[in-house]
C-alpha cells in the first residue's frame, strides 16, 4: 500500500508536465513587490464560451501547486469533479512573514495582514477579471500557511467556500475560536481536516484538539471532515489528503452511483427524470454554476424510468438527450428507447437506424444499434 500511494502521488503530480502552466509575476502594492505564481487552466479552455469554473487558490504554491493540479486533472477527467481553474502562489523565501500573526490576538498583523490584503484585493480580483471563474472557490494550505486560511472564515462574508488544511500548524486559540465562528456560518461551507500518525507530535496536538473542538458542531451549512491517516507523516498525507479533499467538496456533484441509485432514484416519490432536474438544479445552486447531464446519469435514469414503467419519465430524457448530444448516439438510442417501450416500433428503428451516421459515446457503440435494429427487424 505504502509503494502504490507513492506511485500514484508521483503520477499525478506528473500530470502537470502535459499540460501548460501559465508562469508570471504579479506586482502588488499591498506587498510592495511582486510575487511569482502558477495558473493552471482546465483542457480546452475557451475564453469565449460561457462556462464558469471552481477557482483553487492553492498557498505554498512552491511544492503544493503541482500535487493539486495533478488531482483536479486526474479527478475531473472522468467527471467526479468539475474543471477546475487552479492558482498557486510560491512563497518560499516569504513563508514567515506572509503568514506572521499577533501572539495575543492570533490574527495576521503587519506583513500577514498585508498577505491576507494580497490574496482577497489584488490577486482574486485579477484572476476574476482574465479568466472564466465562479463564485466558488477553495483555498488549500499546509503547515503554515493551512493555518493562514483559516482567518478568511472569520470573515462576515468568507470569499472562499472550502477550506483545505492539511497538517496546519495552528495559531494557539484557532480551535476555540473555530468553534465560536463554525456554527453562525449561514453560506455551505467545507471545511476539510487532515493529519496523520507519523505528524509532527506538537502538530497534531493542535490538530486534534481542533477536530475535538469542531465534530460535535450542528450546522447544516458546515460540512466538516477530518482524517488521521496512517502510516504517513507530515509531508506524505498531502498526496492522500488532496484526493479525499477534492472528494468531499464536491460529493453532491458526482455523477449518481448505485448506492445513490437504489437509495435515492429509485425510491424517490417523483418521477425519476424529476429526480434528474432536481438533482441538477442543485448542483447549480450549491456550487454556482451549472453542470451538463453526464452520460452516467442518462444511464442512470433510464433505466430507474423502465424498472418503474415510467414512460412519460422515459420521453423526457429522450428530448433532454437529444439537446444536450444532438451529435451523438446518445440522443438517437434514447429516443428510440423511448419510442420502443412506447410500442412504436418503427420509430423507434428509424431512431436507431438514424444514430447510425452519429458519434459513439462512452457507453453506446454502433454494435449497440444493430443489435437493437436487428432485434426489431427479427
Amino acid at each position: 500500500m505504502k509503494h502504490f500511494t507513492l506511485a500514484a502521488f508521483v503520477f499525478l503530480s506528473t500530470l502537470t508536465l502535459t499540460a501548460q502552466v501559465i508562469y508570471e509575476p504579479f506586482e502588488s502594492s499591498r506587498l510592495g513587490e511582486s510575487r511569482d505564481i502558477k495558473i493552471q487552466l482546465p483542457r480546452n479552455y475557451n475564453p469565449e464560451e460561457k462556462t464558469l469554473y471552481p477557482l483553487v487558490v492553492v498557498l505554498d504554491g512552491d511544492y503544493l501547486f503541482e500535487p493539486v493540479v495533478g488531482n483536479t486533472d486526474y479527478q475531473s477527467y472522468w467527471e467526479d469533479i468539475p474543471n477546475c481553474i487552479v492558482v498557486g502562489v510560491n512563497q518560499s523565501a516569504t513563508r514567515s512573514e506572509d503568514f506572521f500573526y499577533a501572539e495575543e490576538t492570533n490574527f495576521p498583523i503587519a506583513d500577514g495582514a498585508n498577505f491576507f490584503e494580497f490574496l482577497g484585493m489584488e490577486l482574486i480580483p485579477y484572476i476574476e477579471d482574465t479568466y472564466m471563474v465562479s463564485d466558488f472557490r477553495i483555498a488549500i494550505g499546509h503547515d503554515l500557511s493551512a493555518n493562514f486560511i483559516n482567518y478568511y472564515i472569520f470573515k462576515e462574508k468568507p470569499m472562499f467556500r472550502a477550506f483545505v488544511l492539511l497538517s496546519p500548524e495552528l495559531a494557539p486559540e484557532i480551535p476555540k475560536l473555530m468553534a465560536q465562528r463554525a456554527p453562525l456560518i449561514e453560506t455551505n461551507t467545507f471545511y476539510y481536516l487532515a493529519t496523520a500518525d507519523d505528524d509532527v507530535k506538537s502538530l497534531k496536538t493542535d490538530i486534534m484538539a481542533l477536530d475535538t473542538a469542531l465534530k460535535g458542531i450542528e450546522n447544516d451549512f458546515f460540512h466538516y471532515r477530518f482524517d488521521d491517516f496512517e502510516d504517513a507523516n507530515h509531508y506524505s498525507l498531502v498526496g492522500l489528503g488532496i484526493p479525499k479533499a477534492l472528494n468531499q467538496i464536491f460529493s453532491f456533484y458526482k455523477p449518481i452511483t448505485k448506492k445513490e441509485y437504489t437509495e435515492k432514484v429509485l425510491e424517490y416519490q417523483g418521477s425519476p427524470f424529476d429526480y434528474l432536474m432536481r438533482k441538477y438544479e442543485d448542483i447549480e445552486l450549491f456550487y454556482g454554476f451549472e453542470k451538463k447531464v453526464v452520460e452516467n446519469d442518462l444511464r442512470a435514469i433510464a433505466a430507474a424510468s423502465k424498472k418503474k414503467n415510467d414512460i412519460e419519465s422515459l420521453k423526457a430524457l429522450s428530448k433532454l438527450a437529444r439537446q444536450e448530444y444532438p451529435d451523438s448516439m446518445i440522443s438517437a438510442y434514447y429516443q428510440g428507447m423511448y419510442y420502443e417501450e412506447d410500442g412504436n416500433l418503427k420509430k423507434a428503428l428509424n431512431s436507431y437506424q438514424s444514430g447510425l451516421l452519429l458519434e459513439e459515446s462512452d457507453y453506446i457503440t454502433k454494435d449497440m444499434l444493430l443489435d437493437k435494429i436487428y432485434e426489431l427487424q427479427d
